[in-house]
């Protein structure tokens, strides 16, 4: 294991535990989060927005994505497909199946859609952006390839005590452009990411 792998590894632990006490102390943080949800940052970079399914104590984007189809967004949810790549698929028939780590996902007769707006759940995240994922790389890679082809608007939701001082970044690591918590809005490279 490399020095980063490792750094990753200890902080993931550790950011876990915070965030399971976090969920555990605001019970009704989707539905906060929903509420002071920017509604600009639709206006701005949707129509078509990826949320995901929930796991754990993850931040439920559930009644976030309802108050944006609310507003007219057309919602996606991320699949893992048989070669590893996450595509987006979208969730208008509600049809789930199970997927790996335990996810829940689309079938793959959901119709493919190509985001700009993808909110993505974390462990951690820093002041530059860097995010803490689980480690699969797949929110990096298809957020690269996103990129490669238009503009995305790239927003992690997380509980605001999941803020580090330091996410260990490698190069294949794509920053966040924005994070929302239930309490307060964090724009990160918002310079950047308007400029695309």
């Amino acid at each position: 294991m490399n020095e980063h792998a490792e750094q990753k590894a200890i902080l993931r632990e550790h950011m876990a535990e915070i965030r399971a006490e976090s969920a555990a102390r605001d019970p009704d943080a989707a539905e906060h989060l929903a509420s002071r949800f920017p509604i600009k940052l639709f206006d701005r970079y949707g129509p078509i927005v990826s949320g995901y399914v929930a796991k754990d104590d993850e931040l439920d984007p559930a009644p976030l994505l309802e108050r944006l189809r609310g507003a007219g967004a057309t919602i996606a949810l991320p699949r893992i497909e048989t070669d590893g790549s996450m595509t987006f698929r979208s969730a208008d028939d509600g049809a789930l199946e199970d997927a790996p780590f335990g996810l829940k996902q689309p079938t793959e007769a959901a119709a493919k859609l190509r985001p700009s707006l993808v909110l993505a759940p974390l462990l951690a995240f820093d002041p530059r952006g860097n995010r803490l994922g689980y480690g699969k790389g797949h929110f990096d890679r298809a957020i690269q390839q996103l990129r490669e082809s238009g503009r995305v608007f790239y927003l992690g939701l997380a509980y605001a005590q999941q803020q580090a001082d330091v996410v260990p970044s490698e190069k294949h690591d794509i920053p966040l452009d924005w994070v929302e918590t239930p309490v307060h809005s964090v724009p990160l490279f918002l310079g950047r990411a308007m400029a695309r």
